[in-house]
């Protein structure tokens, strides 16, 4: 009977400041309890996970504070793209909130 081994967790945080880099920067990489850090405060602090443990592993390759590699700009479009829908669906329903908060009542 084979044993399954349990995958190694790897995590990655890329950070993107359009005004100061031309690429997304990594800015942490870890694996086993430093990846679980790295979702922790992800989680603490309310940035979003995207989970694409292919994508984990090749930017957990990159070394920390350099910009990711053209070769890998469309994979990290796709964490983008849904890290602003995210968002746009978060300020649509803060700002629903915000409206009913607003009115007057009688």
């Amino acid at each position: 009977m084979e044993e399954k081994k349990n995958p190694i967790k790897l995590a990655a945080a890329i950070k993107y400041d359009a005004e100061k880099n031309v690429a997304p920067m990594i800015v942490a990489k870890g694996k086993g309890s430093i990846a679980e850090e790295i979702i922790r405060l992800a989680e603490e602090h309310e940035i979003p996970l995207y989970q694409d443990p292919t994508l984990a592993k090749l930017l957990s390759s990159l070394d920390l504070e350099t910009e990711i590699p053209p070769d890998l700009y469309t994979l990290v479009a796709e964490v983008l793209a849904f890290v602003y829908r995210l968002e746009q669906k978060k300020k649509g329903s803060s700002s629903k909130f915000e409206k009913l908060k607003a009115k007057p009542t009688k």
